[in-house]
């Protein structure tokens, strides 16, 4: 047992390593509302967003308290709709030294755009976070994550955007997202080579690639299963992971929303109470950093 280890944190699996083995992992947010998520579309009409109380402001606040107790900065991709309401919110994550990146205007999933409509959201949503922040946008990350197979078209349009990333393409099969045989760390695409994507972390095992990189799985699993596949990441095979997570996350007060199929209100509200606490202990065990800074010498010219 390590020195100074007590038998329970032996026990859970820490490892000494985990923040002195040099590598520091992409800390991510993906900066929406509880009412604007994948899993209400079908639920909550967009023209019925603006009768739903916001609660991102007190969020993301809480959020800049966590990062800034752990001397931690990192990546906001944050919607252009909540800047457009918020923009307190964006001065606030640029002031606290971290990286303003893009999420679109809209939420809409690429595919449901057409490549005229995409390049208008995604143009747009840069202008305004640019213009309310007085800070380059360097980052992109789709809605759902959903550029895959069918929507590698979109990356072209991010590029003649001005965008210099994106972190969009899952390398998971899910139901409603994923490219499973993409790359599993950042890489240039070849139908977009001016483009680095960076992808969320997954784990090879059994045949599959198991998703690590937090959001819903991050709130099921155990916390030991998370810090394993990210330690794992880091020990074995020497390279940064890419975590995130949205504000709501950490909101167990707000609002249920009615009439939700029964899979979508699992997915959603499973163990928002235990939300805060563990990304508090994962903040603690491993070191973290911004998109931009983190792949620095992969987004060199």
């Amino acid at each position: 047992m390590p020195p100074n280890a007590s038998p329970r944190t032996f026990a859970a699996g820490w490892m000494p390593s985990d923040r002195m083995n040099g590598i520091t992992n992409v800390m991510s947010v993906d900066v929406e509302d509880y009412f604007q998520v994948g899993a209400f579309e079908h639920t909550i009409a967009r023209d019925a967003w603006e009768q739903w109380p916001c609660r991102v402001e007190a969020n993301v606040e809480r959020i800049l308290a966590l990062f800034d107790r752990h001397g931690i900065h990192a990546t906001f991709f944050t919607l252009g709709w909540i800047a457009e309401r918020h923009p307190g919110v964006v001065r606030a994550i640029v002031a606290a030294g971290h990286e303003l990146a893009s999420h679109g205007q809209g939420h809409q999933r690429v595919g449901d755009l057409t490549p005229a409509a995409f390049r208008e959201d995604v143009v747009r949503a840069k202008a305004l976070l640019e213009d309310l922040s007085g800070v380059s946008v360097a980052g992109y990350r789709a809605p759902s994550f959903s550029i895959g197979r069918a929507e590698l078209w979109a990356l072209d349009v991010l590029a003649e955007a001005g965008y210099r990333y994106s972190s969009s393409i899952y390398p998971i099969a899910h139901d409603h997202y994923g490219m499973p045989e993409a790359p599993r760390f950042p890489y240039r695409p070849e139908s977009c080579p001016a483009l680095l994507e960076m992808p969320p972390t997954t784990v090879p095992l059994a045949g599959r690639n198991l998703p690590a990189a937090g959001g819903g799985y991050f709130r099921l699993l155990p916390y030991a299963a998370s810090r394993w596949l990210i330690g794992r990441v880091n020990r074995l095979e020497r390279r940064p992971a890419m975590f995130y997570f949205h504000p709501w996350e950490i909101d167990p007060g707000q609002p249920r929303v009615p009439g939700a199929p029964l899979k979508s209100r699992f997915r959603h509200y499973v163990n928002l109470n235990r939300m805060e606490d563990k990304l508090d202990r994962l903040c603690a065990d491993f070191q973290w950093g911004r998109a931009d800074q983190v792949h620095a010498d992969l987004l060199a010219p």
